[in-house]
């Protein structure tokens, strides 16, 4: 399979190839702003595709898939002109074009591009489209049952990135992640945030908001220079940054080169970084130099030596303390050691003389056969932070993190959403003090782009919240014995429910700030008493927090059972009678303080429906009212009229009144619900049987719907078991 373009932007700096590409491209539309005036455009069939495919060959793909897109005009179902143009939405990140023309490839000619569909997957799983890459991956499986095992290999882990995905999403991490905004980004792409203090930023950017003519003799102004802006002061947003300036402490920024991927020593002495030369077939050679602070001034910029830059393209130095040793971790694409593609490596730097020992591979629970890119070490945890396409992703690029180093590490762990997402992240890296916060690149949409919505990559800032997580046990009320087997649930006040089912009746969730929450336990049989808590208080700067709470829960009294409340013509006054239905209610409340009732009022047929509804209303508001005197909270309950809809019985027979249907119909019905967020009826007093009778006849552990439906009312009608005082 041929390597995704980005692949050149992480082993380069930037994305060179596809910001000259734009710039090409719009140069070009510039020039001749339409068919008539391009003399390509004129072209016979053959040597407008020689030009096209010359295009795709330089890297210039936005010029390409104007050409493409004449020539498919005039043969429109050609499988190679529809592969072509898919090859260069892929390569130019415009991945909703590109999944299109991968499809339409592979349905014109599947024996031809049989890694069409592959490909078409991916691009599904980088916009997002989870369930339908899923598919997708799975089709390419069983279409090549005995060949590309390792392709179908890579295609399960896939779809085990689509699944984490999904569940990541629902489950997010406590991080807000926020673009560093117009004064730092540009529509070209911006790379290697490196922060000085917590006051500024250091980045690479070729801070071009316009199209920019590739032109070798103003390479200056279009390279890819050093960049530093600080952090506003006395604003209401954080983390606001200045406009930049060119970052002038040194000689590193060079006019006919990339420049970028900044690193300062541990001891702020030297200052490692990337220049990458552009060579005319729009390829680019990187290599890693260093400059040494000599009393007033940095040194003139020095290629690292010990084998650093011997082989392959190498780029993204970062040095850290490891230990008692300072580490030079960088990225390349060298051939010997290599596990494949892009590896993690390191060179230790003697003490002694500075000098840098013979680079090692950073291992196997780093590296894969695929890319691993952009390294940061964290000296305060022991932590190396890196990207990687070759394990578990959300999408493209995902951000890892490894304990250990530098050769072993353990506890590799994706950062999850929404520090990776289904796009590209990149250059993670945490502020050097304090409760640090941090920095990624991506091309997540909402990136300043020049072209697609996901064809550039911004600079995005990473404020982590405080991880604040609630456990907890559910406990048997009458034996103090563990739960098994239980439903948690977690409700907030704006009615979004978080669930975790505990086989041993241990529990705990993440929360987040300014939230109250609800805890209640859910299992057949049983009721739960409720724990409140609030992160209403909570700031951004306060420290990671853990509160513990329990559940219990008491058996249900299955026995239970309560007759319908009935009225007098045309009143909403409970009669004496009623009392002891009333009270059995009361009572059964009182045991079981999780659960909810709902009150169900209706009347007979006579009057008009706008009077019938406000008359049923004050019926059931007359039943909550005489259960909340006698103790019940009037936050357990729901009053509902219906006026005549859904009689119980005919209100006539025939032309003739129906006095004995009519008081059928004058009534209040009881639900009793299990819990309020899925609304589990457990009893219906318009039902026959207790509630175990119930709840083995009717099964009606199933959830139901929040009000009675007239499909219901009619399935109860001329049933026996209803207990009607007929006074």
């Amino acid at each position: 399979m041929r390597k995704n373009w980005l692949l050149l932007i992480l082993a380069t700096l930037l994305v060179t190839s596809q910001n000259n590409a734009i710039a090409q491209a719009q140069a070009q539309k510039a020039k001749f702003r339409n068919k008539a005036n391009d003399p390509v455009a004129k072209l016979p069939y053959y040597k407008k595709l020689r030009w096209a495919d010359n295009l795709f060959s330089a890297g210039s793909y936005f010029n390409a898939i104007d050409y493409y897109q004449q020539l498919k005009q005039e043969q429109e179902r050609n499988p190679y002109l529809t592969y072509q143009l898919a090859e260069c939405y892929w390569y130019s990140r415009d991945y909703v074009n590109a999944s299109h023309y991968y499809a339409e490839a592979y349905s014109l000619a599947p024996k031809l591009y049989p890694e069409a569909i592959f490909k078409e997957a991916m691009m599904l799983k980088m916009q997002g489209e989870y369930e339908t890459a899923i598919i997708t991956f799975r089709k390419f499986m069983s279409d090549n049952p005995k060949t590309y095992k390792k392709l179908k290999k890579f295609a399960q882990i896939q779809i085990d990135g689509c699944t984490m995905g999904m569940n990541s999403v629902k489950d997010p991490q406590p991080v807000n992640v926020i673009n560093a905004g117009p004064n730092v980004n540009s529509a070209y792409t911006e790379l290697s945030p490196y922060p000085l203090g917590d006051t500024a930023l250091l980045f690479s950017t070729m801070r071009q908001n316009s199209v920019v003519e590739i032109d070798k003799r103003k390479r200056d102004e279009y390279m890819s220079r050093f960049m530093v802006s600080r952090k506003q002061e006395h604003v209401a947003q954080v983390d606001s940054f200045q406009w930049p300036i060119r970052f002038m402490d040194g000689r590193f920024n060079k006019s006919n080169v990339h420049v970028g991927n900044g690193s300062f020593s541990p001891g702020g002495e030297r200052f490692y970084f990337t220049r990458c030369s552009e060579e005319d077939s729009l390829k680019v050679t990187c290599k890693i130099f260093v400059s040494h602070f000599d009393v007033e001034k940095w040194s003139e910029p020095e290629e690292v030596e010990g084998g650093i830059n011997d082989d392959g393209s190498n780029t993204q130095p970062f040095v850290a303390n490891v230990g008692k040793k300072e580490v030079l971790f960088f990225s390349s694409n060298r051939k010997l050691q290599s596990r494949g593609g892009y590896d993690i490596w390191y060179s230790i730097i003697d003490p002694r003389n500075g000098s840098y020992r013979r680079p090692q591979n950073a291992g196997k629970q780093v590296n894969t056969e695929h890319d691993e890119i952009t390294p940061y070490y964290d000296s305060r945890v022991n932590t190396l932070y890196f990207s990687s396409n070759g394990w578990v992703t959300m999408g493209g690029f995902d951000v890892f993190s490894a304990v250990g180093g530098p050769s072993r590490y353990h506890n590799l762990k994706n950062m999850g959403y929404p520090i990776n997402t289904s796009a590209d992240e990149l250059y993670f890296i945490k502020d050097p003090l304090g409760k640090p916060d941090a920095y990624l690149v991506s091309n997540r949409i909402g990136s300043i782009a020049l072209k697609n919505p996901t064809c550039c990559d911004d600079i995005w800032r990473v404020q982590f919240e405080p991880r604040l997580v609630v456990i907890g046990k559910v406990i048997n009320r009458k034996s103090q014995q563990l739960v098994n087997e239980v439903v948690v649930k977690m409700i907030d006040q704006q009615g979004d429910m978080k669930t975790f089912n505990s086989s041993d009746g241990n529990f705990a969730f993440s929360m987040s700030r300014a939230k109250a929450y609800v805890l209640t336990g859910d299992k057949q049989g049983f009721s739960s008493t409720r724990a409140s808590v609030s992160t209403m208080d909570v700031k951004r700067s306060d420290p990671d927090d853990t509160v513990t709470v329990t559940l219990y829960m008491d058996s249900i009294v299955h026995s239970f059972e309560v007759s319908n409340v009935y009225y007098d013509f045309d009143k909403a006054i409970l009669r004496p009678e009623s009392v002891a239905s009333l009270d059995s209610v009361v009572n059964f409340m009182k045991d079981n303080p999780s659960l909810s009732v709902e009150i169900y009022s209706f009347t007979d047929s006579k009057g008009t429906d706008k009077y019938n509804a406000a008359l049923s209303i004050r019926r059931a508001e007359a039943v909550l009212n005489y259960l909340e005197k006698s103790g019940v909270d009037k936050n357990r309950m729901v009053a509902k009229g219906f006026g005549d809809k859904m009689p119980a019985a005919p209100n006539t027979v025939g032309n003739k009144d129906n006095p004995e249907g009519r008081q059928l119909n004058r009534r209040t019905e009881f639900r009793i619900v299990s819990d309020v967020p899925t609304r589990r009826i457990i009893y219906n007093s318009a039902k026959p049987g207790t509630m175990d009778q119930q709840d083995k006849n009717l099964k009606i552990n199933e959830n139901m719907n929040d009000e009675p439906t007239e499909n219901d009312a009619e399935s109860e009608k001329g049933k026996p078991g209803s207990r009607v005082n007929k006074k």
